[in-house]
């Protein structure tokens, strides 16, 4: 199998909020919008990846728990500093996990999960471990 492009797909209970949420309060930039003006599905930038708000889902939400976004950014001090400005609750404050990558929670308008990750200039996976 050949994947040629990916991306996660939210069906939220109010398109308009998420929409607003991950473009103006989140600034994820868009790749695309379709459909019609008063029903559009909007396509994000995620990175190398790409996050589809589109349709209405269930008025309960993800009911399981089973979706959550991870998003990479270059500074989690800042970014919960914007946040919290912002108004967005924050689930979980930064924190040095185990693992030794540093992660703040957040969640969207539905309650979809979101970690925010930084990985510190130590970390291995900002280095090349292979020997030559």
């Amino acid at each position: 199998m050949e994947i040629l492009s990916s991306r996660i797909l939210l069906r939220p209970r109010d398109p308009a909020r998420s929409r607003a949420f991950y473009r103006d309060v989140l600034g994820l930039a868009v790749y695309r919008e379709f459909g019609p003006p008063e029903h559009p599905g909007t396509v994000f930038f995620l990175g190398n990846g790409f996050l589809e708000v589109s349709g209405a889902g269930s008025a309960f939400g993800p009911a399981d728990g089973s979706v959550r976004i991870w998003l990479q950014v270059r500074d989690v001090a800042q970014v919960h500093r914007e946040l919290a400005a912002a108004g967005v609750p924050i689930a979980r404050d930064p924190q040095v996990e185990p693992w030794g990558l540093v992660e703040m929670w957040i969640e969207d308008p539905d309650g979809v999960p979101i970690v925010l990750v930084e990985i510190p200039s130590d970390h291995p996976l900002r280095r090349d471990t292979r020997s030559l």
